[in-house]
């Protein structure tokens, strides 16, 4: 018997794949490439690239799968595996477009975004470029849809500030260059943004405000969860086309390690954040609550136009600021100031007001606590009460044509906030106690460096309204704009020349505030009122469910 081998070679069947090159331009007809289902998607794009005869870079192309709204970016897996055939329509695009993204203080940017990637890994680099730390803490939003008149869209032209030639360095994120990121420091363009970026802006103007759309119910307050963006899905997956405008805004209500060394353009953004939702009712406040978001504004923006920007620090500087508080002498600030009228309420709110007349007591600093007794003597013995000051209120109550030398504390307590009056004899006591105050509702101690500074602080504003009472309140009440300052709500409510006392007697307690000082201020109210981070929902159950 004869026996015989046979070698059979199986090839399979070739077919022409559609794909659309976007460097063609839109009008340009799709190309045909011969391909097998063997072949893996880098070969594919091998083939269309030497077809178009076009040299450039391509490392940034991919391909994207319009009818299933798939991006193809494995390039080692073969058209079978994806499950792709000849009725597939491809297209070869770039990754990276350009996008323009609205920050929380309303500047634009034009910049380079990742179209390709989940949301969550496109808000990284956006974070990344901007020098903004806990990327996790932001997420994009859709713009809420406005109708404008004919008149208002030929007045209002979006003014966008080009980004899109802007490339993170190689080393660090947080490595500065005169006091911001390398790539930031390139050109006297790109560094103009960047302090616009770390500087909080004036105040809008109240028409703006006006004109801004405002929540009215619990509904509308829902309807803004429909337009964030999944995180876990990339941008053209949610339809969203180069040059689109998104927003940029913080999500997640949980602030990490906020440091004004690092975080200038966090902290700014932040905010600009919380003075909007304040400014548009989205966070419900007291009046008292507004004054005193009214006065931090109005402190800020006078601020930020004189301090030198931004907040930034060198890194050996930052060691010898360690080591400094490492042998920092810790002791017990146990000198007693003495102290001579108090009158105490020790309840949230008094609704009425009381004759009851200022009596006379010793008091002592132990830390962060203030202790009070009936006389020196009996100081050795146990307080009549002790009351930490850390985390309260402290605003004066001054008048020194009056000789009137008050301290008000609002002291947090299990039932609410304790308020509490103290009456000192002349302006050097009252200077060392409202300076002692305002270091214990931060924590610090009389021990603290920064006490004798802050004594002095005091001394100089009780010196400015001695020498000129009146100057400073009317150079004030001229250049403050209350509208500017306070919701909508409250230019119905009262007349401009009713809300400025007001709100000038909750600036005096934030005027000697340094600018990170007054910022983070702003945000720890913000982040105590009751509404803060609480979020709404639309849920809708089937009728089969609701019936018993």
């Amino acid at each position: 018997m004869m026996s015989a081998i046979f070698s059979l070679s199986v090839s399979m069947a070739a077919w022409d794949l559609s794909v659309t090159v976007e460097e063609l331009g839109p009008e340009a007809p799709p190309l045909k490439v011969s391909v097998t289902s063997d072949l893996h998607i880098g070969g594919v794009i091998l083939k269309i690239v030497e077809k178009t005869q076009i040299k450039k870079d391509w490392s940034d192309h991919a391909l994207w799968w319009e009818q299933k709204q798939q991006w193809l970016l494995r390039p080692s897996w073969t058209l079978e595996k994806y499950e792709i055939h000849a009725d597939a329509r491809l297209s070869l695009t770039r990754q990276h477009k350009p996008l323009r993204l609205g920050l929380p203080n309303g500047t634009t940017l034009r910049l380079q975004a990742c179209f390709s990637r989940p949301v969550f890994q496109t808000v990284m680099g956006v974070c990344h470029l901007l020098n903004l730390r806990h990327p996790e803490e932001l997420s994009l939003l859709r713009p809420m849809e406005v109708k404008k008149k004919k008149k208002d869209k030929e007045a209002e032209e979006e003014v966008v500030y080009d980004l899109t030639g802007l490339r993170t360095s190689s080393g660090p994120a947080h490595t500065l260059s005169n006091g911001m990121p390398m790539h930031f420091a390139d050109s006297l363009q790109t560094e103009a943004v960047y302090k616009m970026l770390s500087v909080s802006l004036p105040a809008p103007a109240p028409e703006t405000i006006t004109k801004m759309p405002r929540p009215t119910s619990l509904m509308d307050k829902a309807q803004v969860h429909s337009r964030w963006l999944d995180s876990s899905r990339s941008l053209l997956q949610q339809g969203v086309q180069e040059h689109d405008r998104l927003l940029l805004r913080f999500k997640y209500y949980c602030f990490h390690d906020l440091d004004p060394k690092y975080d200038a353009v966090r902290l700014t953004q932040l905010y600009e954040q919380a003075r909007w939702a304040i400014l548009l009712e989205d966070v419900d406040c007291t009046e008292e609550e507004m004054m005193l978001f009214a006065a931090l504004q109005y402190h800020i923006g006078k601020v930020s136009l004189s301090e030198p920007q931004p907040m930034t620090s060198c890194p050996a500087m930052d060691d010898l600021d360690s080591a400094l508080q490492c042998l920092e002498v810790k002791m017990e600030a146990e000198e007693s100031i003495t102290y001579f009228v108090l009158s105490h309420f020790l309840r949230p709110r008094p609704k009425r007001l009381t004759l009851k007349g200022y009596k006379q007591f010793w008091f002592a600093f132990n830390n962060t606590s203030i202790s009070y007794y009936k006389s020196k003597e009996e100081s050795l013995k146990e307080p009549i009460q002790q009351m930490n000051l850390k985390g309260c209120e402290v605003a004066p109550d001054v008048s020194v044509a009056g000789q009137k030398f008050c301290i008000r504390l609002l002291i947090p307590g299990a039932e609410g906030m304790n308020e509490v009056y103290l009456r000192c004899e002349n302006e050097l006591q009252y200077s060392r106690w409202m300076a002692a105050c305002r270091l214990a509702s931060k924590g610090k101690t009389l021990a603290d460096s920064s006490f004798s500074s802050e004594v002095q602080n005091i001394q100089s504003f009780l010196a400015m309204q001695r020498t000129n009472p009146g100057a400073n309140t009317a150079q004030t009440d001229d250049s403050i704009n209350t509208y500017s300052l306070v919701s909508p709500r409250y230019h119905k409510k009262y007349k401009a020349k009713q809300l400025t006392p007001r709100i000038l007697e909750a600036y005096q307690n934030v005027a000697q505030l340094p600018l990170t000082d007054a910022l983070l201020r702003f945000l720890q109210i913000w982040q105590g009122l009751p509404d803060f981070g609480v979020s709404y929902f639309v849920v809708r159950w089937p009728l089969s469910s609701m019936v018993m």
